[in-house]
């Protein structure tokens, strides 16, 4: 199974809660390359750990722990770090793993590369994750054409919130990609309740394919 890649059309719409239940139902291991903002919880690698119920073995440490909540580019700078895009190289494991990048896929990694052109790099499918909120049609369609313009494959998308059939209706017929399902808000998140979720939202053949 080739590695998937997990980006979004924004920051904080879900896509690493999107990403833990992903790995925790495939098995996978999880890698998310480069950490901006070093939290009191850990990061997003910690949090996937907690929420997909994967061993700590399949968490991968970072290739950048970032101090500053930013853009990789700036967060780096100020660390007083240079990004090299040879240490992202996509790490060999046994069996599946899912990739979490940063923020949206125009989000610089330097001054010099965005995510989508790592993407494009790495020549591994792209699942898009967008939210259901106001203004996800625009962010959506500019992030598929952003990524089939480097020539990026793209799984699908994968919606995040209250269902809005036509916004979700729209962005896959207008981006010409496929709906993989909608991760519904859960009122307690555990890894029971999420791996619940996926299972009745997705269908994890379609991720396997």
């Amino acid at each position: 199974m080739r590695p998937l890649i997990v980006t979004g059309t924004d920051t904080e719409i879900g896509k690493t809660v999107f990403a833990a239940a992903l790995a925790g139902a495939l098995g996978a291991h999880y890698w998310k390359p480069v950490q901006a903002g070093l939290e009191e919880d850990g990061g997003d690698g910690d949090r996937v750990g907690r929420l997909s119920g994967l061993p700590a073995s399949h968490i991968l440490p970072e290739a950048y722990r970032l101090t500053t909540p930013c853009s990789p580019h700036l967060a780096a700078e100020i660390d007083g770090v240079k990004i090299d895009p040879e240490r992202l190289a996509l790490p060999l494991v046994d069996g599946p793993l899912v990739v979490e990048g940063a923020g949206g896929v125009m989000v610089p990694l330097t001054r010099l590369m965005t995510y989508a052109d790592q993407f494009a790099r790495w020549n591994a499918p792209v699942v898009l994750v967008a939210r259901t909120m106001l203004g996800t049609i625009n962010h959506s369609l500019l992030s598929l054409e952003a990524l089939r313009a480097r020539g990026v494959a793209v799984l699908g998308v994968a919606f995040v919130g209250d269902p809005v059939e036509d916004s979700e209706a729209t962005i896959c017929a207008m981006g010409e990609v496929r709906r993989l399902g909608r991760l519904p808000r859960l009122a307690s998140l555990t890894p029971e309740n999420l791996a619940q979720a996926f299972a009745e939202n997705f269908r994890i053949e379609d991720f396997r394919a």
